[in-house]
């Protein structure tokens, strides 16, 4: 079967990333109850706009984690990696010949409601092929969302330019130990791919416990 076009330049891109770029590896799992309730509330609000999704939950918490760690919110140049100012999240957008990963620009101005809407208006533009040069080119970081299939977990590859890409699964109800005893609660499991050029296992996990905590409050037991 010959690849289409797109086909072809993401076979390009991917093996030039994996052929180039030294990956590691961080995984964390996150209990997604709060969010899922504050999910709940958002919709219940009079007089909703937007539907609010995961995915720009995700965003806002995601826009938060890099503005405290920059180093993974860069790009390689000819020069080295670059700390980007403003935090452009590229999110991993399914068509029928491909995928791509348009950028949701300046991600950490917006609350929930507002990236929902600009979410949803990038995914409508990317779908009718009505993207901007900016969101083309200008992702400074990743999420790439499978959390609506019956995923539990998977790695994605990093995108050049960018140091980094965050991967998560759908949130399942398993067993988790709180304060000694097992109760159910809704778990996503986030998996960071990295540059290890530009950073380190260290700050890798740093990263995670800052989204982590972001999604979680800082009161959940356990």
């Amino acid at each position: 079967m010959t690849p289409t076009r797109m086909r072809a330049a993401i076979g390009r891109q991917m093996a030039a990333s994996k052929r180039e770029i030294p990956h590691f590896y961080v995984g964390t799992e996150i209990v997604m109850d709060g969010a899922l309730a504050e999910l709940r509330n958002l919709s219940a609000r009079p007089n909703p706009g937007v539907r609010i999704t995961m995915s720009a939950l995700l965003i806002h918490r995601l826009a938060s984690t890099l503005r405290e760690h920059r180093a993974f919110n860069a790009v390689a140049t000819v020069d080295g990696y670059v700390i980007v100012d403003v935090v452009n999240i590229g999110v991993a957008i399914a068509l029928e010949d491909g995928l791509i990963a348009p950028a949701l620009l300046d991600a950490d101005s917006m609350d929930v409601e507002a990236i929902a809407s600009a979410l949803a208006d990038l995914v409508a533009r990317s779908r009718a092929g009505r993207l901007r040069s900016a969101e083309l080119t200008g992702a400074t970081f990743t999420l790439s969302n499978l959390g609506m299939f019956h995923v539990s977990a998977f790695a994605a590859i990093v995108p050049p330019p960018q140091v980094g890409i965050l991967a998560v699964g759908r949130a399942a109800a398993r067993p988790v130990v709180e304060g000694g005893e097992v109760v159910i609660r809704h778990v996503m499991t986030a998996t960071l791919a990295a540059d290890h050029r530009a950073v380190d296992g260290a700050q890798a996990a740093r990263f995670l416990d800052t989204f982590r905590e972001l999604i979680e409050g800082p009161d959940r037991p356990g």
